[in-house]
């Protein structure tokens, strides 16, 4: 039997896969790592907390597996997309990771819209404004604040392509990583007028790999550091969006998934290369013959995180995590559909779709005496779920796609109450998949496998992955759930000059 390895690097940790061709897994392991944030609006990570991390964990997966090394023939990354990572010609790192959910680039976002006639021109190029959390403004930052850097850099890489390099010793970019950058995604190369109009040096791009290629083998370093041989191959993986599509199995013409974890999205496969629409955006799949139109919310599960923080401490304290979380569900359970009128908007860390902005911030709207936490908490759950309603509608009303299913997964999936309120808020059946957390490594662990020509395509990944559970709309809620949905947005559209107001100069400094 041959084995595989997928790792699916997010936000706050590295979740870790053995499985055989067969789907079966040998062994799982998490590790995590901090977030930085030096200024408002700033997040950044340590590229070698990634690394530790994944070795820490595949050295956990090696021992508790009883599971010849030989026999693991390839590993592949699903990584958190947008990352920008200078390093010089020997893979020194020149800076921190420069996060996805960073915003300090709003600045140079004006400045690369300027090199195209404005912001008006650019949108009517693009579909979409520039902001400060795209990766173009923010290497146009790294060349204006630290020119020093810049200049020694040899390459800019994704945290995928920091990963591949640390493995292989090879500087590569995959195709649905180079698509956070500026990608075309019918001639499958770099947009390089794009870089070369916003006078980024063209030479310190990666070459570019498909997510089924082999990069190469570990070198003896990186070998040893795992606990893997030298023979184990690395292929070239994938963003966590596009891997958690193949995770899910929503693979085919036109299905879509929705992720809850950290942060949450919509995604939809097809073989059409689309424009850009409010905020949506069409990347490269990890299927090499398609796409994915996707749009993301920035902040979701980390959401959830601060509620239980902030509201049930004590609880925290005291009880198991399977304890709380039953607690949390009983209240948001004994809480009516709408919360009694309270919203809770989800854009801690400003949005990226269905409305693109650094500078809005989350907002719980109509607080009343009669509210208690567990209204907070529900408020919480719908609010994520009307940001997805939101994403979903946009994307059948721009592209034209129709949805009466949509297939779920993440840690969030677990959570059967949360499943029944996306149902009811997008009045759409929802169904849940067998690998709800392993979804990014099984998508990541299929690149390896279809790359090693174990598989003849991504479709095998019906072999692996089942259908769980299906949440029907409960039309007792659909009224409620109408009302606030055009309250909720609302909210946005009458607090978005007051948030500017706020936050724009103290992001900007």
């Amino acid at each position: 039997m041959q084995y595989f390895i997928g790792y699916d690097v997010g936000t706050s940790s590295v979740k870790c896969i053995l499985l055989d061709t067969n789907g079966t897994v040998f062994a799982t392991a998490i590790e995590s790592y901090p977030l930085f944030t030096p200024n408002p609006g700033w997040v950044e990570q340590e590229p070698e907390d990634y690394w530790n991390a994944i070795c820490k964990a595949t050295n956990r997966i090696i021992q508790s597996s009883n599971i010849s090394k030989e026999n693991i023939k390839g590993i592949a990354f699903s990584t958190q997309a947008m990352g920008v990572i200078p390093v010089d010609e020997n893979g020194n790192l020149l800076y921190r990771n420069i996060s996805w959910v960073d915003g300090r680039a709003e600045e140079q976002a004006v400045k690369a819209m300027k090199y195209f006639g404005g912001k008006r021109i650019f949108k009517l190029i693009a579909g979409i404004e520039l902001t400060g959390k795209d990766v173009i403004p923010k290497i146009i930052w790294l060349k204006d604040k630290h020119p020093e850097i810049y200049k020694k850099t040899h390459k800019i890489l994704d945290v995928n392509g920091y990963l591949k390099y640390k493995c292989s010793g090879k500087m590569v970019a995959e195709w649905s990583g180079a698509c956070s950058y500026a990608f075309d995604v019918k001639k499958k190369d770099w947009e390089r007028l794009f870089f070369k109009l916003c006078k980024i040096d063209l030479t310190k791009l990666p070459d570019l790999v498909r997510s089924i290629d082999l990069v190469g083998n570990l070198t003896p370093e990186a070998a040893f550091q795992l606990g893997l041989t030298q023979n184990t191959c690395v292929f070239g993986g994938c963003d966590d969006t596009q891997s958690a599509a193949v995770g899910t199995t929503a693979i085919g013409e036109g299905e879509a998934h929705i992720y809850v974890g950290t942060s949450a999205w919509v995604g939809v496969t097809t073989s059409k290369n689309l424009k850009f629409k409010n905020a949506a955006v069409c990347l490269q799949s990890a299927d090499p013959k398609k796409n994915i139109v996707v749009g993301i919310t920035e902040s979701a599960g980390i959401n959830t995180q601060w509620v239980v923080d902030t509201y049930y401490q004590n609880e925290k304290e005291k009880l198991s995590e399977q304890d709380l979380f039953s607690l949390i569900e009983k209240e948001i359970n004994n809480t009516n559909a709408g919360a009694d009128y309270l919203l809770m908007t989800p854009w801690f860390l400003g949005e990226r779709c269905p409305i693109s902005t650094t500078t809005t911030r989350s907002t719980l709207f109509n607080l009343t005496h009669q509210h208690t936490r567990g209204h907070i908490a529900r408020a919480n759950f719908e609010g994520i779920g009307f940001n997805l309603k939101w994403t979903i509608d946009n994307l059948e009303k721009d592209y034209g796609f129709r949805f009466d299913t949509l297939k779920i997964t993440g840690g969030g999936s677990k959570n059967k109450s949360w499943m029944q309120l996306i149902a009811d808020i997008t009045n759409r059946k929802i169904i849940t998949t067998s690998q709800p957390v392993n979804a990014g490594a099984f998508g990541a662990a299929m690149c390896a496998m279809v790359g090693s020509g174990i598989f003849k395509d991504f479709s095998e990944i019906n072999k692996l992955i089942q259908c769980v559970d299906t949440f029907i709309p409960n039309p007792k809620h659909t009224k409620i759930y109408n009302e606030l949905f055009n309250i909720y947005k609302s909210v946005f559209h009458q607090l978005n000059k007051t948030y500017q107001q706020i936050n724009k100069a103290r992001f900007e400094s």
